[in-house]
């Protein structure tokens, strides 16, 4: 098995790698017929998009903001649950999770790595 460092090195080579050829090929798609326009295009139907959403949203008054106010409880929770779910299993305790159609969950993990500064 690789170590951690050779595994992080090659990782940083291929990010690289992959920066040097999306510049490539952006500059590729600038030269391209017609992709401008479609750009423009998607510009202005994104914009469409936002209005019809701000209008929809407007109509639905309070059962909109109830339905953004359940989102950031949701993301809350999630974020509670996971603090829960990490301190149980430093104690050595096993997590069982089931909803209510007996269904089972089992904890996915994963770790990511960030700058220091």
């Amino acid at each position: 098995m690789q170590n951690m460092q050779e595994v992080f090195d090659q990782i940083q080579e291929y990010k690289k790698t992959r920066k040097v050829i999306g510049r490539e090929y952006r500059d590729a798609l600038s030269q391209s017929n017609g992709y401008e326009d479609v750009k423009e295009e998607l510009k202005k139907l994104r914009e469409k998009k936002k209005s019809l959403e701000s209008a929809v949203q407007a109509e639905m008054g309070s059962r909109y903001e109830e339905l953004e106010k359940a989102k950031k409880e949701v993301e809350s929770l999630e974020q509670m649950l996971t603090d829960i779910a990490m301190t149980t299993l430093m104690k050595g305790e096993s997590i069982n999770l089931k909803d209510k159609n007996n269904v089972e969950y089992e904890p996915s993990y994963k770790i990511t790595f960030k700058k220091i500064n």
